[in-house]
């Protein structure tokens, strides 16, 4: 079973894989977010979270449902 620091930690690597599949860097997504690039890499590390809004909002930008997010497998 996975704990919660390994979710984590997953979770800001698919936020990482679906931004490059995309073709965004990191500045284009943080700009387009309206947050620094040091805030989405911190999100992507797992060393710092995020609100609803935001997972919205990335949602929304890089065209990936939010459960894709989630998958840990």
């Amino acid at each position: 079973m996975i704990n919660t620091e390994e979710k984590q930690k997953i979770f800001g690597k698919n936020i990482s894989k679906y931004r490059k599949s995309k073709g965004y860097t990191q500045n284009q997504l943080a700009e387009k977010l309206d947050i620094s690039r040091e805030h989405l890499a911190k999100i992507e590390t797992a060393k710092r979270g995020l609100s609803i809004n935001l997972l919205y909002k990335i949602s929304e930008i890089l065209s990936v449902p939010e459960k894709d997010f989630f998958n840990f497998d």
